[in-house]
């Protein structure tokens, strides 16, 4: 796959700032390098600070979930982190309730809600 720099940079003007913050700092492993660039001048441009960025950092790595290769969890209805598993279903076409499984939740999809 081919890494488009113009389409990332597009992507990251219209990025919350939030977003721009999870992946400077929990997601920083997976990201391109030139991508990492954008993101730390674009939050730059919105004022945010490096300690601001250091704070959010910490904040998250007090509460995401992360795997054995320390990666962090994402959410399974979200790219936000995850902060917590909760029981859901797997649909069969996005419906028919068929498997009942544990779903990793971010702060907005959790607590589990057994009608996910």
């Amino acid at each position: 796959m081919r890494f488009d720099l113009r389409t990332v940079a597009r992507y990251i003007r219209k990025a919350e700032t939030d977003e721009l913050l999870d992946r400077v700092t929990v997601y920083r492993d997976g990201m391109e390098p030139a991508a990492l660039d954008l993101m730390e001048g674009e939050l730059a441009r919105r004022g945010v600070t490096p300690r601001q960025i250091t704070a959010h950092e910490q904040e998250r790595r007090e509460v995401v979930l992360t795997r054995p290769d320390g990666s962090t969890l994402r959410c399974g209805f979200c790219d936000r982190p995850a902060i917590t598993r909760g029981r859901g279903w797997y649909r069969l076409f996005g419906r028919v309730p068929v498997i009942p499984r544990i779903f990793p939740r971010c702060e907005i999809h959790g607590p589990a809600d057994e009608s996910a």
